[in-house]
């Protein structure tokens, strides 16, 4: 019978977790590197909880918020129902009395305007805030891995956590004649977690994420935070928990790896949840759109495009029918005025309009459409620089002696007509020119000339970092800019970057990601500068947001170089594509587009050959 070969699978899996916890280092807590995410499971199942140490901030966060519903799904169900939804974050009502539905075997994208609480429903989610069956394990992914004397595949391999825990749940659905489907999926994830083929598995996602051989072997405390937040993105795909939760996967990515990211996550069969705002990136991977809008959750089936077309299907009908409810009162109104009174026909068929407007109103009338908020924001007027503003001549740049060099002899101009989208794998030199460009870094050889009066401003991934975080961006801004005296004026600076009302007063430790790079880009603008160095200026943004920020370069009359793994911003703003590899600069002759098949190509052609 299926439930004696369940028992005898789970003795031998229960037998060998034990051997391999005698025989485990004890010393992960004195390196103090726990895992800088989360699965969770449920003690009264058997399962062990394991939850990252909050760090200070991490747990004000959770003090302030306040969530409240129900589990409608059956508890045994590998789908999640939640009704009578509520969410608070320091007594701001992000949702109020809505619905959450998350069906196995689904990819959901998230989406709504900064601010809306987006990443807060995630971290209620991974905590467990939000009702959960108890059987179903979560991986919240929302940080760096900690730095640690481990290697980048240690620590993808080191799950054992996860194994004893599957381990455990697979020995009590033994028990369970009903649950052979439940019982055969979790020994399915037990031998993706095998020993003897995780080294491989965890080798091809690692790979995948831009980490060569030498790479993986290189302990995490040498990793940038960014390359950091990849070990983790690589943990959490490798463990395949039943619900996966994502926020932003893509931020610290370069092309290639976004790519080989979207075909690994559209392969995904239980739950994911992801907060992206890459509409691309949601296009190849969902196949169910979540739209967080008015302190409501929305479902639409499809991908980006077709959540976009339904969108507009609906509300078009939506207006049709509130626009002819208003017809009919008006008329039935005006009815009224003029004959409830007359003779005692008219006034009869008054009546009767008046009773039909009670009804009416009593059944519930059709809401009008409420657009989302839309965002305009621009880069001021620079005035006219003669050509050539830059000149790199016979440049080329390394970091040291011992190694190799990063560009060798580059010869180009930039002016105020420039407009190149700058791509190619991470560690080619993308950022490294710009800064060279910027005077942060100096050639090795060749010389860069500089208009004496151009003036560059630069943004980049770390800029949010320079924020004063006790400040509100209106004390922040007028003290970037004291020349400005009323506060009434910086006001409207700020606002037009969609930052209003309380946002502009509250301690900018309170606002999202999305608005404090809002309050960069207010910064950013107003020091007028003849170009713009825009290095990952997507990150954190809404899909609203990034729609003005292209605007506002297509606007711009000075040059800008743009850093980007947003394929639709490149798309909106590059006139020329720049590709950074092999020590050099190559101009690629077709669009944007065309280099994501190329890109997919090259991906194919590596899986072809195993690699």
């Amino acid at each position: 019978m299926p439930s004696d070969l369940a028992k005898k699978k789970a003795a031998k899996k229960k037998e060998a977790a034990k051997n391999r916890q005698r025989t485990k280092k004890t010393d992960e807590d004195e390196e103090g590197d726990q895992p800088e995410t989360q699965v969770n499971g449920a003690e009264s199942n058997g399962i062990t909880h394991l939850t990252k140490e909050l760090d200070e901030f991490e747990l004000a966060k959770t003090e302030a918020r306040a969530v409240t519903g129900v589990l409608s799904s059956h508890p045994n169900s590998t789908d999640v129902h939640v009704s009578s939804l509520s969410l608070t974050f320091h007594g701001q009502v992000l949702l109020e009395d809505t619905s959450l539905e998350l069906n196995s075997g689904r990819r959901y994208g998230l989406i709504g305007l900064n601010g809306t609480g987006k990443s807060m429903l995630l971290s209620a989610i991974g905590h467990r805030e939000i009702p959960i069956p108890e059987h179903i394990d979560i991986y919240h992914l929302s940080r760096e891995m900690a730095p640690s004397e481990k290697t980048a595949l240690e620590c993808v391999m080191e799950v054992d956590e996860q194994r004893i825990m599957l381990e455990k749940e697979a020995e009590r659905l033994a028990h369970e004649d009903s649950e052979c489907e439940k019982l055969m999926e979790l020994y399915e994830r037990l031998e993706e977690l095998d020993a003897d083929k995780a080294e491989v598995r965890a080798s091809r996602l690692l790979h995948g994420l831009g980490f060569d051989a030498a790479m993986q072997r290189k302990k995490l405390k040498d990793f940038s935070g960014g390359w950091r937040m990849r070990v983790a993105l690589a943990r959490a795909l490798f463990i395949k928990p039943f619900m996966l939760l994502l926020d932003e996967p893509t931020n610290h990515l370069d092309l290639d790896a976004c790519v080989w990211l979207e075909e690994e996550l559209s392969q995904f069969k239980r739950i994911l949840v992801l907060v992206s705002h890459s509409q691309d990136f949601l296009n190849g991977v969902c196949t169910n759109i979540i739209h967080l809008n008015l302190k409501k959750l929305k479902n639409y089936t499809g991908n980006y495009d077709q959540y976009v077309k339904t969108r507009e299907e609906l509300e078009e009908n939506q207006m049709k029918r509130f626009n002819w409810e208003q017809d009919q009162i008006t008329h039935m109104k005006n009815y009224i005025a003029r004959f409830g009174h007359g003779s005692a026909k008219l006034a009869r068929q008054a009546q009767s309009k008046e009773k039909t407007l009670q009804k009416m109103v009593a059944s519930g009338l059709t809401e009008k459409v409420e657009s989302d908020k839309t965002l305009s924001f621009s880069f001021h007027p620079c005035g006219k620089i003669p050509p050539p503003v830059i000149m790199v001549q016979n440049v080329s740049f390394k970091y040291s002696d011992d190694t190799p060099h990063i560009y060798k002899n580059l010869e180009f101009g930039i002016d105020l007509d420039t407009r190149v989208a700058l791509v190619g794998p991470n560690g080619a030199g993308k950022s490294t020119l710009l800064k060279l460009l910027m005077g942060e870094l100096l050639p090795t050889d060749g010389m860069i000339r500089k208009h004496s009066h151009v003036k560059i401003g630069r943004y980049h991934q770390h800029l949010t970092e320079q924020l004063e975080l006790d400040l509100s961006p209106l004390e922040y801004m007028m003290k970037c800019y004291p020349n400005i005296k009323e506060k009434e004026d910086m006001r409207k600076i700020i606002g037009r970057y969609g930052l209003t009302g309380k946002q502009q007063t509250s301690p900018i430790r309170n606002l999202s990601d999305g608005q404090k790079c809002r309050v960069c880009f207010a910064w950013l603008a107003w020091q007028n500068p003849h170009l713009l160095f825009l290095d990952e200026p997507t990150n954190h943004l809404d899909i609203e947001t990034i729609d003005a920020l292209g605007d506002a370069i297509n606007e711009f009359e000075g040059g800008t170089m743009l850093v980007s793994h947003d394929f639709r911003l490149i798309q909106l703003v590059a006139q020329e594509i720049w590709v950074c590899e092999h020590q050099t600069i190559t101009k690629w002759n077709h669009d944007i587009l065309a280099y994501k098949e190329h890109l997919k190509a090259k991906l194919e052609k590596a899986k072809a050959h195993g690699i």
